[in-house]
């Protein structure tokens, strides 16, 4: 797969802020061409590149207080901007992928026949193939079909993010097409709305249906719930990531479990790894108030129980198993949810 990497842009940019040392920051899929787009900044700029290797999960994980004090400007790849403000200067390139509309009209006749009969389609991607998305409406609003998109909060309209589904609630469809790889994105739609999910994966050349996976990841999540309603001591994890630091919501944990008659202690760390939690024996079962993603990608991972904020509900007698739900981080700006 190829992306466009704004490289002429981003050399402007540089050359505008003056700077004179600029750090590179790719999500795990793009980290390949970091070699490369460095060399080729280096070599039309007078800067020194310096390439982040820490992970990096989304707009949320933009590393400016890591790197305050050390590089004039940050480049973060792959993700759409979040309304925080960052302590370094910091350009955001999605790297769109070059994908074309021909290199994947066999997957959306296959669609096509998933799909069925139901005539509202809501159309649905990430940030990298969000430019598809018009063409792909065209092409299924000549199969017959009624295509639909929304702008959700802090996002295009189409977009999902690993942690907001803003854009795919309340929307009266029949059926959602997801274009991307992967998944965790689909998982959330369905999660979100109910309704059926059908996936064109133009990474693996094929097109499926969530509902397998979706049953697998529900059996997963039901066992870990059930485990962790005999937990008598939680753990609240915080990130200290700004796009996922949730305090106030901590917090308000920390009191519903208290009322619950629990013991629960903030732990706060920067990545969420099995291996920082082993030491915490004290701990029965985690709550996660940082990415959304850990505790459904990484679950098998934990020794003990990790929960997302909704799984704490229906332990805790607040909340149905049949309103289950996945956690969402929306930013808008100024406010946190």
């Amino acid at each position: 797969m190829k992306y466009d990497f704004k490289l002429n842009k981003v050399i402007k940019k540089i050359k505008e802020k003056n700077a004179k040392n600029v750090v590179l920051q790719f999500p795990e899929g793009l980290r390949p061409k970091a070699i490369d787009i460095a060399k080729k900044i280096e070599s039309k700029t007078n800067v020194n590149v310096i390439i982040s290797a820490d992970s990096c999960y989304g707009a949320c994980d933009v590393a400016d207080k890591k790197y305050y004090g050390i590089v004039d400007l940050i480049v973060h790849y792959g993700h759409t901007p979040l309304p925080i403000k960052t302590k370094v200067p910091t350009i955001f390139v999605e790297a769109f992928s070059t994908l074309d509309f021909k290199d994947i009209k066999n997957l959306l006749k296959q669609a096509i026949d998933y799909i069925g009969k139901d005539k509202k389609i809501g159309l649905v991607s990430v940030a990298q193939h969000l430019p598809l998305l018009k063409k792909i409406k065209k092409y299924l609003e000549k199969k017959g079909k009624e295509v639909v998109m929304k702008k959700g909060i802090g996002t295009k309209p189409g977009q999902v993010l690993g942690c907001n589904f803003s854009s795919v609630k309340n929307l009266d469809v029949d059926t959602y097409l997801f274009i991307g790889g992967g998944n965790f994105h689909a998982l959330g739609i369905k999660l979100a709305t109910k309704k059926p999910v059908v996936i064109v994966d133009p990474y693996e050349g094929e097109v499926r249906n969530i509902e397998r996976f979706a049953k697998k990841i529900m059996k997963i999540r039901f066992a870990k719930i059930i485990k962790a309603q005999k937990a008598k001591t939680w753990g609240i994890l915080m990130s200290s990531k700004p796009g996922q630091l949730r305090q106030e919501l901590a917090l308000k944990l920390k009191n519903k479990l208290k009322a619950h008659g629990k013991k629960s202690f903030l732990i706060i760390l920067d990545n969420i790894v099995p291996e920082f939690l082993q030491s915490f024996t004290g701990i029965d079962a985690f709550v996660s108030t940082a990415c959304p993603r850990i505790a459904i990608d990484d679950s098998y991972l934990f020794k003990k129980p990790v929960l997302t904020p909704k799984e704490l509900e229906i332990v805790l007698g607040e909340r149905s198993w049949e309103e289950y739900e996945l956690d969402e981080i929306i930013w808008e700006e100024g406010n946190e949810n």
